[in-house]
């Protein structure tokens, strides 16, 4: 099975290259953000629990998101893999993932980490803006705040791969297909 952790900061182009790999080898994309908002339009308890929380300005816990992402692994035990989206954000979220993981017979194959400065993030950003209609995409305030926000919480979660020898850093810079070609080198290598 083929696990992959897709990293990068916001506007690194995670979402572009997902696409491609899903239709690539088959794998099942698993986006927490996707996962809270499935689990609590179907009203699960884990859905109603984190639904409590965000209404209350919470953030949902380590547990509950892991609960979320065992649910999906059940539902889809026959799935060639899965390409793990703005999931572990901390190394304890890392942690969390690997112990899962290993209890169903399974473990991360790699991060793959889309490397691009900060100017060409927050360039990427708002031209997204113009058509996505996300505030936190317009603004360049709110972008180096969520740049910076990744680089202090989010991106340490690398050194737990790089331990590992799971972590691979890709120039995240230049076409849509030849970032990808690099991805698919790197994923051919597992």
């Amino acid at each position: 099975m083929l696990n992959l952790v897709l990293f990068g900061p916001p506007g690194a182009g995670k979402g572009t290259q997902s696409q491609n790999l899903i239709e690539k080898f088959g794998l099942i994309h698993l986006s927490t953000g996707d996962l809270l908002r499935g689990e609590i339009a179907q009203g699960t308890e884990l859905g109603l629990e984190a639904k409590k929380l965000m209404d209350e300005g919470t953030l949902v816990p380590d547990s509950v998101v892991i609960g979320m992402i065992s649910n999906k692994l059940d539902a889809n035990k026959d799935a060639k893999g899965f390409i793990f989206d703005g999931f572990p954000r901390t190394v304890a979220q890392a942690e969390a993932l690997d112990e899962l993981l290993a209890s169903k017979q399974s473990a991360i194959s790699g991060m793959i980490a889309l490397e691009v400065n900060d100017d060409e993030l927050e360039q990427r950003l708002l031209k997204r803006g113009e058509t996505s209609g996300r505030p936190d995409d317009a603004n360049p305030e709110v972008i180096r705040k969520r740049i910076k926000e990744y680089n202090d919480k989010t991106a340490p979660v690398a050194g737990f791969y790089k331990n590992q020898n799971k972590f691979t850093s890709i120039n995240g810079i230049g076409s849509i297909e030849q970032i990808f070609a690099s991805i698919v080198s790197v994923i051919e290598a597992y």
